[in-house]
């Protein structure tokens, strides 16, 4: 008997051994094009493309103050950072509210608005581009940050997401309220807005780093540099012949400057993040 727990517990410790060892490898494949990177960016420029070491000789600072203090990065990044958040505060009321609407509200052909909604998410992304075009020509709102934060104002994804999570919401406590007095609004900002914060701050994230990823769109309504993103930017001045021709000291430190801000409010939303992803919303027994 005694041989035959030892085995589990051999086996057992095994298995986690293993699992732990993989998810380590997995990790470490995972960091190796940002450690890259770093590497890349402290390396003088005669090191950067060359294969015969993986981290500088002599570190040097030289690329990182450059793209700081000389380049136009900067402002890129504050373009990008305040229509983002821009953009997720939008999103966010958007996609609250409706999702409100869904759950909450009774109104005759709620489950073909949900299905309609729904199969706007199927549609490529690429296929919109043209009448969106069409229709911020239309508007004069071409090359304008008006017209890079309207045509982002929805987020099908936000709807669906925090729809999920408002439906984990007894309606009990959401009838309560209503016989107690309270408006929809009211009900959303101080019932169902506190019990999904998970979800909220999840939707938020994504929508912030899919704002400060998106290429395409960007470039397709701006083409004046004053205006440019961050992707945008890079691509232009940093690979496209532009500032620095394909010095690629300072692309790779350009890069390592740019994911910043998308590092910092990961760190900062973490938890909730984990929750969101989990389906937590607060909701017990």
């Amino acid at each position: 008997m005694n041989k035959k727990r030892y085995k589990q517990l051999f086996v057992s410790i095994a298995a986690g051994e293993i699992k732990i060892l993989l998810i380590t490898l997995i990790s470490a494949f995972t960091a190796l094009p940002f450690v890259w990177m770093i590497s890349s960016c402290l390396k003088p420029g005669s090191e950067v493309m060359s294969s015969s070491s993986f981290l500088p000789s002599t570190v040097t600072w030289d690329n990182l103050i450059s793209v700081i203090t000389s380049s136009p990065i900067p402002t890129y990044i504050f373009n990008t950072m305040w229509i983002s958040l821009v953009i997720v505060a939008l999103q966010v009321i958007t996609s609250a509210l409706l999702a409100y609407a869904l759950v909450f509200m009774k109104f005759r052909s709620r489950n073909i608005l949900f299905g309609i909604i729904m199969a706007t998410y199927m549609l490529p992304v690429a296929a919109t581009y043209i009448p969106s075009y069409i229709i911020l020509s239309k508007m004069n709102l071409l090359n304008t940050f008006t017209g890079l934060i309207i045509s982002s104002t929805v987020s099908t994804f936000g709807i669906f997401q925090l729809r999920q999570a408002f439906m984990q919401i007894p309606k009990s406590l959401v009838e309560a309220a209503r016989i107690d007095g309270s408006s929809h609004l009211e009900i959303l900002c101080n019932i169902v807005g506190p019990m999904t914060k998970s979800s909220f701050i999840t939707l938020g994230l994504m929508s912030f780093i899919s704002a400060y990823n998106n290429y395409m769109w960007p470039s397709l309504i701006t083409n004046d540099p004053d205006k440019y993103l961050v992707s945008q930017g890079l691509r232009s001045f940093f690979i496209e012949g532009g500032a620095y021709g394909t010095n690629w000291g300072l692309v790779m430190a350009a890069s390592a400057v740019i994911i910043v801000p998308l590092l910092v409010m990961f760190a900062l939303t973490e938890k909730w993040f984990v929750n969101g992803i989990g389906g937590e919303t607060g909701v017990k027994g």
